[in-house]
């Protein structure tokens, strides 16, 4: 599992200069940004042949969240979030089955999120371009002490969910 997060990570040229200054504002069109072969793993396809490519577009200075441009080919796959992703479909549709049960065809301008460490399977008709903003999860102790950090810098305005 963390191999393939390592390899989806690592198989993206990033579209971000090395300077500082630049990595402070990124900006591209999404349809001009290099898609470079990102391919499934091989045990997690259910149907079909799919074929995925990813761009990279943009990486936060900790190394904590990336914005990436991904599409995808038919078929069928059960995919594990190792981020948490929140997606944009930007053109085609995806039938979403989540591990509880829950079904949702996602299309064009349509946003979804899934939690880092859970799977859903994918069903491609026929193409999907989607982009995902992903962030590593905190473990939950520092998740803990954040949310007190935040809680009492607001003097418990917010509640601990803050």
């Amino acid at each position: 599992m963390f191999a393939s997060v390592a390899a989806f990570t690592a198989r993206a040229v990033p579209a971000v200069s090395a300077s500082p200054e630049a990595r402070n504002f990124v900006a591209d069109a999404a349809g001009a940004l290099e898609l470079k072969p990102s391919p499934i793993e091989p045990a997690w396809i259910t149907a079909g042949a799919p074929v995925a490519r990813l761009a990279e577009h943009s990486r936060g200075r900790d190394d904590a969240a990336m914005t990436a441009v991904w599409d995808c080919t038919a078929g069928e796959f059960r995919w594990h979030f190792g981020w948490d992703e929140t997606v944009m479909i930007l053109e085609g549709e995806v039938h979403i089955t989540t591990e509880d049960g829950i079904e949702r065809l996602l299309g064009p301008g349509d946003v979804a999120y899934f939690a880092g460490g859970t799977w859903a399977t994918w069903r491609v008709d026929r193409y999907v371009r989607k982009v995902a903003f992903c962030r590593k999860p905190f473990p939950k102790p520092l998740t803990i002490a954040y949310r007190l950090r935040n809680f009492i810098r607001q003097g418990g305005a917010q509640g601990l969910a803050a």
